[in-house]
């Protein structure tokens, strides 16, 4: 016969309560398996890396035509090996994203009631594709964004550009786009669970506004106003969505 893990209802335990040894130990087992599939994903994305700098590189050569075919320097030993290493890391977190958030939203589950458990899948979907949706937004933004940066100083200054410091910039961009596109699964988990309601929200509308637009302007790695608007105004758009979704359900 199975043995039933401990949090589960038992005659002993009728409520299914977790003790905070077996919190620990659930969230080692899934923080391990996050860990392992980033590491298995990133080795992956290492191996393409040299294809995916080149990519990279072609928003480089549209926005600044004066250095179209100019390639990227390095001035450390160590540098060509760091910055493909970075694109690995990156890229291994958001090849495994459907892994880890998979994991994170199972270790939540034990704490909601069996009609929240049922959103696990469209909880998933949706921060899969939100994220997805906010890095081609990034991409998108990233050659006019470069326009913006390169010639901001006027034509005296030429850009000598080292491959660190642009893959880090166009990497952090993809990455901050992607995680500020999570703002209405996360406003939607706290309608869900009732921690916040459409009225707070409807009455908020004027200092969201406010504090998205600050958001924006603080995490956007170029802070160019192309990528601030291109952050801000899709933010304040799923605010309004989740208010009309969020009365939808009554919440």
């Amino acid at each position: 016969m199975l043995k039933i893990p401990k949090f589960r209802r038992t005659e002993r335990n009728p409520e299914g309560r977790m003790s905070l040894g077996d919190h620990l130990g659930e969230f080692r087992r899934r923080l391990m398996v996050s860990i392992l599939a980033v590491v298995l994903a990133g080795t992956i994305v290492f191996v393409f890396a040299p294809t995916i700098i080149g990519w990279l590189i072609t928003f480089y050569n549209n926005a600044y035509p004066r250095g179209h075919g100019q390639k990227f320097i390095f001035t450390g030993p160590l540098d060509a090996f760091a910055t493909r290493l970075k694109i690995a890391t990156y890229g291994g977190i958001v090849l495994a994203m459907p892994v880890w958030l998979w994991e994170l939203w199972r270790f939540i589950t034990p704490g909601l009631n069996p009609k929240e458990k049922k959103y696990a899948v469209p909880f998933i979907l949706s921060s899969i594709a939100l994220f997805a949706l906010g890095g081609a937004m990034a991409l998108l933004t990233l050659e006019p964004a470069l326009k913006f940066l390169l010639n901001i100083g006027g034509s005296d200054l030429t850009p000598l550009l080292t491959a660190d410091k642009y893959i880090s910039l166009v990497s952090l961009m993809i990455l901050a786009f992607g995680l500020a596109f999570e703002f209405p699964v996360i406003l939607m988990f706290l309608l869900l669970a009732r921690v916040l309601t459409t009225q707070q929200l409807r009455k908020w509308r004027r200092i969201s506004i406010v504090v998205i637009v600050t958001f924006a302007a603080v995490i956007t790695p170029s802070q160019d106003p192309y990528s601030l608007f291109a952050m801000a105004i899709p933010m304040y758009i799923f605010y309004e969505m989740c208010i009309i979704i969020g009365r939808i359900m009554k919440r």
